[in-house]
């Protein structure tokens, strides 16, 4: 069995060690250097070259190195086969750090401790408890049920939104288009965790800003295309959202001249709030692997129609 590591931007040297030390007795190749490609039986892939997927006949799963799959998803070639999701401890612990740091960034107020500080002005600002902050989390899977249970232990009034009925302890769930304007009338916090389909492609626009209590703040460490960037910049400009924190963009690397470095509210990162770690994924792709060889049902398989 041979297995194609197919993720141009990710570094082999990192993930062989792990991959040979879980997934014993496989061959194991790097793109561009795959030999005869009907001898490919699984390929780990991110955002790999257009066509090549498509142009190993004997594949039999696909596994994606991220915690979405429109990277894969985006080949105009994909072939259909069964297309896993990375759903691993370390990547999900990594993002809801990252989420938390955001969330008390702008719940404590710390924007507006940093333009004291370069003022040399020394002044308390009113500070709500936890409690008394409602953080609304857009997409209830496999990140944003962590994300949303661990700001709940930290006290925070917590609500969450998916496509679909979900039921977290001591979450408020909302779900589809109905419950929207509800969820987003009661958040002062919106974190974004949903993955990117053509359904949720924009969601972060002029409309659903503005349904946000003015004042809000938003974190979107999903997709650069779930946020309409210059309903973004007119909404911020106009003091309705008072702050976002951005991991991802609509290109990336963000562009030198982009508005978003030097606005005085928005905190850039470059899409760093959670990375797929080989030392804890290699794990999850051998056991996906053992479960198919064995005959059993592939765990966290992509629906295509859906998107995630």
């Amino acid at each position: 069995m041979t297995i194609l590591f197919l993720s141009p931007s990710d570094d082999p040297a990192e993930w062989l060690p792990e991959l040979t030390r879980q997934i014993p007795g496989r061959e194991i190749r790097v793109w561009p250097d795959a030999g005869d490609l009907s001898e490919i039986d699984y390929a780990l892939a991110w955002r790999p070259p257009a066509g090549v997927l498509g142009r190993l006949p004997n594949l039999k799963v696909i596994f994606s190195l991220g915690a979405g799959v429109d990277g894969v998803l985006s080949d105009p070639d994909l072939p259909d086969k069964p297309l896993v999701r990375m759903v691993e401890p370390g990547l999900t612990e990594g993002m809801t750090e990252y989420v938390v740091l955001q969330v008390l960034h702008w719940h404590r107020q710390a924007e507006a401790y940093r333009a004291q500080q370069e003022r040399r002005e020394w002044r308390q600002l009113d500070q709500k408890l936890a409690r008394e902050r409602r953080v609304g989390v857009l997409g209830l899977g496999v990140l944003g049920a962590d994300a949303a249970r661990v700001l709940k232990e930290l006290r925070f009034d917590v609500a969450g939104w998916s496509r679909s009925p979900k039921d977290l302890p001591g979450v408020t769930c909302f779900h589809g288009a109905a419950g929207l304007p509800e969820f987003l009338a009661r958040t002062e916090i919106l974190v974004c965790l949903l993955p990117l389909t053509p359904e949720t492609a924009g969601i972060l626009n002029w409309e659903t800003l503005a349904a946000l209590p003015r004042g809000a703040c938003i974190i979107n460490a999903a997709r650069g295309g779930h946020v309409d960037e210059s309903d973004l910049l007119a909404e911020l400009d106009s003091g309705h959202i008072a702050g976002a924190s951005l991991d991802v963009f609509a290109e990336e690397p963000l562009a030198p001249d982009h508005p978003f470095w030097s606005h005085p509210r928005v905190l850039v990162t470059p899409h760093v709030a959670a990375v797929t770690h080989a030392r804890t994924a290699a794990g999850h792709i051998a056991e996906q692997i053992r479960r198919f060889e064995a005959g059993l049902p592939l765990e966290d398989l992509v629906d295509r129609t859906r998107g995630y």
